[in-house]
């Protein structure tokens, strides 16, 4: 009997200990998770580094490429973290893709992008900011554009913990203003050019969310609203799926495929007329079969903008990957191109072992890191569903072409931001104007009182005001910040 009780006590012990030590293991992981994403982010930056020292070597300049290789897998992975988030966030937030899905599918086409049809050939100053002869000795000319790059991706990284959408563009932009004012003065800045990149930060969002509103109204107006929704479903779904195709269509002619084949704004034009016109009478009979036996309310209609959202979301990741990968590898080929030959050119060849870094340094950016910023973009602004995530996507193919044709710069996230903006703030306009016909036919309902309807606001004003912020300040905080580090590496090499 006391055998039984010492036996008893005992595996209570050990109970105790194995507890205790079960705790311990769960602390340890639940500590141990956060360091897995910056972990592996390391490790792709030593891998990028490590293979352009055993292309390039230790001898001459390598070391300074072999950096500089370290930075530009850092700036790739920041805008896979940051700027991915604008084409995948809508079709999350409107449950259209799961994350695991939207990871999946932007993480294939981004690198598809990049290696189809990313540039190659490239501006070394990022679209003329800086005349490089101004510049002067090859190796300053080195050092800024090194500065330039950390300064770039430190801002991104930034931004994308403090839950801000910015432009990476714009980020290198001002990286590489900074460190060119560093070196060679204010003299060497192309003012106009900065003038006009300035401009974008209004033209961007405002167009971006005109066109979405725009679209959600007539999908209000045209389907929502109608006494058979499916019927009016039916007539213009396919139509509005047309007009997606045949956007998308110009949209890749004009900035996903202008590297592979030469395309005049007209030819792009008459190519995305065909494919909408193809698409509406491909899809006249699929909207016919997906709305059969559909009841005629609006969580009906969400069905049929699905798919096309899906789509959009992808080629919107293909024409991402061809043009913002030169954010990450244009200032690492100019290194490499200005280290080799020991002269700074006005534009460089990317080598594929460059374009290799910025490719999967994109996926492996949005793969660790990306979640955070989609679900701001996707349910933290507004809410979405497929509709109003439909008219996100399609005012970003279609406000891209309208920029090309007026020849004005505009950034990809400010659009796509500006259009969920545009989308949240038309919803409020529509619902304050149905209040007010309700009052109008029943003036006996009592009104809302002000403090309601502030509660009421289907827009988070605190994200705007973040949001905003963030993009005014970030070519000169990017700028400012190249400049102390270009500053800083003169001061160590001597």
């Amino acid at each position: 009997m006391a055998n039984n009780d010492f036996e008893a006590r005992h595996l209570e012990t050990l109970d105790r200990d194995l507890g205790r030590f079960s705790s311990l293991e769960l602390g340890t992981a639940s500590l141990s998770r956060p360091l897995v994403g910056p972990g592996l982010a390391f490790t792709f930056i030593l891998l990028a580094a490590l293979a352009a020292a055993l292309l390039l070597g230790f001898s001459g300049n390598g070391p300074i490429v072999v950096v500089a290789a370290a930075f530009g897998a850092y700036m790739a992975l920041n805008i896979g973290a940051n700027d991915v988030a604008n084409n995948m966030g809508p079709a999350v937030g409107a449950n259209a893709l799961t994350m695991g899905g939207a990871i999946l599918i932007a993480a294939i086409f981004e690198s598809a992008g990049a290696l189809i049809a990313g540039g190659d050939v490239v501006s070394t100053i990022s679209k003329g900011i800086i005349a490089p002869e101004s510049i002067g000795a090859p190796k300053t000319f080195l050092w800024a554009m090194m500065a330039a790059l950390l300064a770039s991706a430190l801002w991104v990284n930034l931004a994308t913990w403090i839950g801000a959408p910015v432009s990476t563009t714009h980020s290198v932009v001002g990286g590489v203003m900074g460190a060119g004012i560093a070196a060679a003065g204010l003299a060497s800045v192309n003012w106009p050019t900065m003038g006009a990149i300035a401009a974008s930060w209004v033209i961007s969002p405002l167009l971006g969310g005109l066109i979405a509103a725009g679209f959600l109204w007539f999908i209000k107006a045209r389907i929502v609203y109608q006494p058979d929704k499916i019927a009016a479903a039916r007539r213009w779904v396919p139509v509005l799926v047309g007009i997606l195709a045949g956007a998308f269509a110009t949209y890749l002619a004009l900035k996903g495929l202008k590297h592979l084949v030469e395309i005049s704004f007209g030819a792009a034009l008459g190519l995305g007329l065909a494919a909408g016109i193809l698409v509406w009478l491909v899809m006249i009979p699929v909207i016919r079969r997906q709305s059969a036996g559909l009841e005629n309310r609006s969580k009906s209609l969400k069905i049929l903008f699905g798919i096309p959202l899906v789509v959009s979301a992808a080629l919107l990741s293909f024409a991402h990957g061809a043009n913002d990968v030169a954010n990450a590898v244009g200032p690492l080929a100019a290194i490499v191109q200005a280290a080799q030959s020991g002269a700074v050119a006005s534009s460089v060849s990317i080598p594929v072992w460059v374009m290799l870094i910025g490719a999967f340094g994109i996926s492996f950016g949005l793969f660790l890191f990306g979640p955070k910023l989609i679900r701001m973009v996707g349910s933290q602004i507004t809410k979405l569903n497929p509709m109003r995530a439909f008219c996100v996507a399609l005012s970003a193919a279609i406000t891209v072409i309208l920029a090309s044709w007026l020849g004005l710069p505009v950034s990809s996230t400010h659009i796509a931001v500006g259009a969920i903006f545009g989308v949240g703030f038309f919803r409020e306009w529509d619902a304050e104007r149905r209040l007010r016909l309700a009052h109008v036919a029943r003036p006996d309902v009592p009104r809302i009182s002000p403090d309601e309807r502030g509660r009421r606001k289907l827009v988070r004003r605190s994200h705007v005001m973040t949001i905003v912020a963030a993009w005014i300040v970030t070519v000169p905080a990017a700028a400012l910040l190249s400049a102390l580090i270009f500053l800083a590496i003169r001061l160590m090499m001597g």
